[in-house]
């Protein structure tokens, strides 16, 4: 199931993309992580906390950063794993300029293994718009103090 957006930013291109590149900025952006990694070469690794319906659980993950056409496109892939199974998903940035704010488009392709499909795969659209918004509304947050 493929999902997407858009969310504005309220600070140049240059500043989004800048931000988007710091790990501690998203790990502090992304909703639920405990703990992010920078193992070099656009890869990291995390514990996730995550809710997905019915489904909790600390999930371990894998992060990679790739295509990067800066300050106008990356690529995000994340394998996460936990006793309740496993979420694989690769999704494309693309930052669009508009002087003092940046649109930012996005698109997503989910997949979602063992019981956490089961009891929770008709929800992934809609949690994953969800999740988006935390994100981007705290991407928002980290462009504003870093202004400030």
């Amino acid at each position: 199931m493929q999902v997407q957006g858009t969310n504005v930013i309220q600070a140049p291109r240059e500043r989004v993309w800048a931000l988007l590149q710091d790990p501690d900025v998203l790990a502090r952006c992304v909703p639920g992580v405990r703990e992010m990694v920078d193992e070099g070469g656009g890869t990291y690794r995390a514990v996730m906390d995550v809710a997905v319906g019915p489904v909790k659980g600390a999930f371990k993950a894998k992060i990679r950063v790739s295509d990067q056409q800066p300050p106008e496109r990356m690529t995000l892939g994340v394998e996460a794993k936990a006793p309740t199974g496993m979420v694989n998903a690769v999704g494309t940035l693309t930052l669009v300029d508009q002087g003092a704010s940046t649109r930012v488009d996005w698109v997503g392709d989910p997949k979602l293994m063992g019981m956490i499909a089961s009891l929770a795969g008709r929800l992934i659209g809609g949690i994953s718009k969800q999740q988006a918004d935390i994100f981007f509304g705290n991407l928002e947050k980290e462009a504003q103090a870093q202004t400030a």
